[in-house]
C-alpha cells in the first residue's frame, strides 16, 4: 500500500465493511456524514516550543531523511501485518516529537486520521504523527490486553519509527479515540518506560492490573451524555447497536473473541482519572475549573511531571471535540461542542510533558 494516498485507504477499507456498519445504524434512520479532515487553528506555534526541550536522538536520524508529506507505509511484525499513515513535516530538521493516534472500534486508521486532524496539525506544528490499523479479517479493532499481539506490535512500530525517521525518543506520545483510547490507556500502563504522555478520548480507563515504571502524564476528555461509553461507567445504551467482529449481531453481551474488543470497565470516568491520579501521586481532589459554557476541566495537585487533567464536555457525546465532520450520525454518537479544540489542547499537554531526562 505504500504510496498510495489516505482518500484511497479510506474508501478501500470501508466500501466492503461499510454495509454492515450502515444496517447496524439503520434502524436509527439517518445515513453517515461526510468525513472531512480537521484542520486546526493556532498553526506554527508548536515549532518554536518543540526546540525548547533537550532531544534524544533516535538511531534514525543517522539515515536518510524521509521526505515531507502524508504516505502510507506497510508495516509486520509480532506475527501481524498492518499499514500505517504517516505524517512528517517540512522544514523540521533535527530530532521530531512523534503522536501515535489509535483509531476506534470498527472506525478504520483513515477515519481517525480525519476526525483527529493530528496528522495536519502536525505538519504545521514541527511533529511527526502516525496512525496505525492492523490487517485483520472483520472489523478494525485493538486488542489492548496485557502482552497480547497487537500491544507488541504498536511497541516494535514504535521501534521502527525510530529507526527510520529522526525522532525525539523523550518526546513519544499516544492518544486515541473510543477503543483507542482503551489501547492508550493501556500503552500508558505497559511502556510507561517510553511513551512521555498519554490522552485518551472518549474511553480513558484504569486497569485493575496497570503499573508503571514512573507517573504518566494523562490528559483526557469525555462527553457526559456519551451513549457509547458511559461517562458514569460502564457501555451506553447505543453500544448494543455496535456490530461483532464479523459484522453481524451485537458486540454487546457476548464475549466475542476473548478480551480483545471487551468494552469498557464498570468505573466512571472520573474514577478512573481518581485511580490515575493515585498511580501519579496526585492528591485526591481535582480542582474544577469551567473552561467553557459548555466544558469544565478538572485538575489534580500532582507532582512535577506527573499532571493528570479532564475535560468533561456537558451534554457532549461519543465524539472528537473540536471536530465538525462526525463519520457516524449525532443521533447514534451524540452530540460534539465546538468550544474547545481536543487536538490543541492535546497537544500542548503533550509538548509540555516529555519524557524526564
Amino acid at each position: 500500500m505504500k504510496g498510495n494516498t489516505i482518500s484511497e485507504l479510506s474508501k478501500g477499507t470501508t466500501q466492503a465493511r461499510w454495509p454492515r456498519l450502515r444496517r447496524s445504524v439503520r434502524s436509527l434512520g439517518v445515513a453517515a456524514a461526510v468525513i472531512v479532515a480537521l484542520t486546526p487553528s493556532g498553526l506554527g506555534a508548536g515549532i518554536a516550543s518543540a526546540e525548547k526541550t533537550s532531544a534524544t536522538p533516535s538511531s534514525g536520524c543517522a539515515a536518510t531523511p524521509a521526505a515531507p508529506g502524508s504516505t502510507i507505509e506497510q508495516f509486520a511484525a509480532a506475527g501481524r501485518s498492518g499499514t500505517y499513515i504517516r505524517d512528517v513535516p517540512r522544514d523540521a530538521p533535527g530530532p521530531r516529537p512523534v503522536v501515535l493516534d489509535l483509531h476506534g472500534y470498527m472506525e478504520p486508521a483513515a477515519i481517525a486520521h480525519a476526525s483527529s486532524g493530528f496528522g495536519d496539525y502536525g505538519a504545521s506544528h514541527g511533529f511527526i504523527t502516525v496512525t496505525p490499523q492492523i490487517e485483520e479479517p472483520g472489523l478494525p479493532r485493538w486488542n489492548f490486553q496485557p502482552g497480547s499481539t497487537d500491544i507488541d506490535w504498536i511497541a516494535q512500530l514504535i521501534d521502527h519509527v525510530e529507526s527510520t525517521l529522526c525522532v525525539d525518543t523523550r518526546r513519544v506520545f499516544v492518544t486515541g479515540l473510543s477503543m483507542g483510547a482503551f489501547t492508550t490507556s493501556s500503552l500508558g500502563c505497559q511502556l510507561s518506560d517510553r511513551i512521555a504522555a498519554i490522552a485518551p478520548v472518549a474511553g480513558v480507563q484504569d486497569f485493575a492490573w496497570c503499573t508503571t515504571s514512573r507517573p504518566v502524564p494523562v490528559i483526557a476528555f469525555h462527553g457526559t451524555a456519551d451513549p457509547i461509553i458511559a461517562y458514569t461507567g460502564g457501555a451506553g445504551p447505543n453500544a448494543r447497536l455496535l456490530p461483532a467482529p464479523d459484522g453481524t449481531g451485537s458486540s454487546v453481551g457476548t464475549q466475542r473473541e476473548g478480551p480483545a474488543v471487551n468494552g469498557p470497565g464498570p468505573a466512571s470516568v472520573p474514577d478512573s482519572m481518581a485511580g490515575w491520579a493515585r498511580r501519579n501521586g496526585c492528591e485526591t481532589t481535582p480542582a474544577r475549573q469551567p473552561v467553557a459554557p459548555d466544558v469544565y476541566r478538572e485538575s489534580y495537585p500532582c507532582p512535577a511531571d506527573a499532571d493528570v487533567e479532564l475535560y468533561s464536555i456537558q451534554g457532549g457525546g461519543h465524539v472528537w471535540p473540536g471536530n465538525t465532520s462526525v463519520p457516524f450520525p449525532e443521533i447514534f454518537v451524540g452530540s460534539n461542542t465546538t468550544s474547545i479544540n481536543a487536538t490543541q489542547l492535546i497537544w500542548d499537554f503533550f509538548e509540555a510533558h516529555p519524557l524526564p531526562e
